[in-house]
């Protein structure tokens, strides 16, 4: 049996998001610069789904801008608002993907000065902590924290940071790229400076994402060339991606209720699968519905000599699961988001995430293989 819980690492393309891109690198394959038919129709494919994330965001057309990933995103929002800004202080945290804590270290070494702001043991930040930094108005301020930590899944109060940017007249970016196409974000409600979005992440392709640059905030392109994207994003459009990406998170938000309810279901019944069948169990980050991210479940399996190779074994079964970010796959040092949280080395860390074409059969399986892997007792699971 193959099992793919690997969702928040990239998911699985919707059939019709791969149906609706297939004309676009077979038909209409113009350059989207070109002035004739063939350059139109890809320029109108475009603009096509460019509105789709401005109706999601409720943004401005003029306000969202294709970029090749996430990470390409984060990198030109901070190098961006530093150069462009005048930004001399980033506030983030050390649990944030690596684009932004590469990035923040990049722009630390030419003397903008960086503070971490505290969190807790489920990896909240600490509210307090970030208002007692935002209060020194001596520095030009931007805050830079994720919406849905890709590896523990816990949730930030973008409304709340929001307003504390607000106040104390700080920029305010977050990576989103976990939570787009999952949570509906208004940005006419938040007021959120930069955000950014991966299509791979919600059943698109891989190699295309978007960047939100606030109207108010602009800032300069990071690549320099031709005047693809206004100007903001230099190179030719990958068409047919960018209409995998429209199309994908069209189908997420006609279904984002349905599936989150779906996600939240398989989420539980794996935490009490897990539970039931392998004492000691315990979970990483916060996992209320209110506080987490519905379809991440980070799994803290208590001390085993056959721990280490947990990963290796499910593998060797056909599932599919992370022992924290993909990103570090393959990395000898450990998942720093783990060590950022004060989580218990000696526990073996593994990151379950769940997408709409997973099932509870599927579950039920991986439960009973982590079952066997530890030497629990044999009983039928999820009976």
């Amino acid at each position: 049996m193959k099992v793919y819980l690997d969702n928040a690492a990239t998911t699985q393309i919707d059939p019709v998001v791969l149906e609706e891109m297939m004309p676009y690198l077979t038909e209409f394959y113009g350059n989207p610069s070109s002035i004739h038919s063939y350059g139109r129709k890809a320029k109108s494919a475009i603009d096509k789904a460019r509105k789709v994330v401005t109706r999601y965001l409720n943004a401005s057309t003029s306000e969202v801008f294709f970029t090749g990933c996430g990470t390409e995103a984060s990198n030109m929002i901070i190098k961006g608002a530093v150069r462009d800004l005048g930004v001399q202080r980033i506030i983030s945290s050390v649990i944030e993907h690596h684009c932004v804590l590469h990035s923040v270290e990049t722009v630390e070494r030419t003397g903008v000065h960086v503070d971490f702001v505290k969190l807790d043991a489920e990896g909240h930040v600490d509210y307090e902590h970030l208002e007692e930094l935002l209060k020194d108005r001596s520095l030009k301020t931007m805050v830079s924290l994720m919406h849905a930590n890709n590896e523990i899944g816990t949730l930030l109060n973008l409304e709340r940071v929001a307003d504390l940017c607000k106040q104390y007249g700080a920029y305010f970016h977050s990576d989103t790229v976990q939570s787009i196409g999952y949570y509906p974000i208004d940005v006419q409600k938040i007021k959120i400076h930069f955000l950014s979005g991966s299509a791979h992440k919600f059943h698109g392709p891989k190699g295309v994402g978007f960047v939100y640059i606030n109207s108010d905030t602009p800032i300069k392109p990071l690549l320099d060339g031709g005047s693809q994207e206004r100007n903001m994003r230099a190179g030719t459009e990958n068409v047919f991606s960018i209409v995998g990406l429209g199309k994908a998170l069209e189908i997420a938000i006609e279904k984002m209720d349905e599936n989150r309810a779906y996600l939240s279901e398989l989420k539980s019944y794996m935490s009490a699968q897990l539970q039931s069948h392998i004492p000691g169990v315990e979970f990483n980050g916060d996992r209320t519905e209110e506080g987490s991210n519905y379809k991440v479940l980070s799994v803290s399996l208590p001390p085993n000599a056959k721990a280490e190779l947990t990963l290796f074994n499910l593998d060797i079964a056909g599932i599919a699961a992370s022992g924290g970010s993909a990103c570090t796959s393959g990395s000898e040092k450990g998942s720093h988001v783990l060590e950022g949280i004060k989580a218990d080395p000696n526990r073996k860390a593994i990151r379950f995430s769940f997408s709409k074409y997973n099932t509870k059969t599927e579950i039920d399986y991986a439960v009973a293989t982590l079952a066997k892997i530890f030497a629990v007792s044999g009983e039928k699971v999820g009976v």
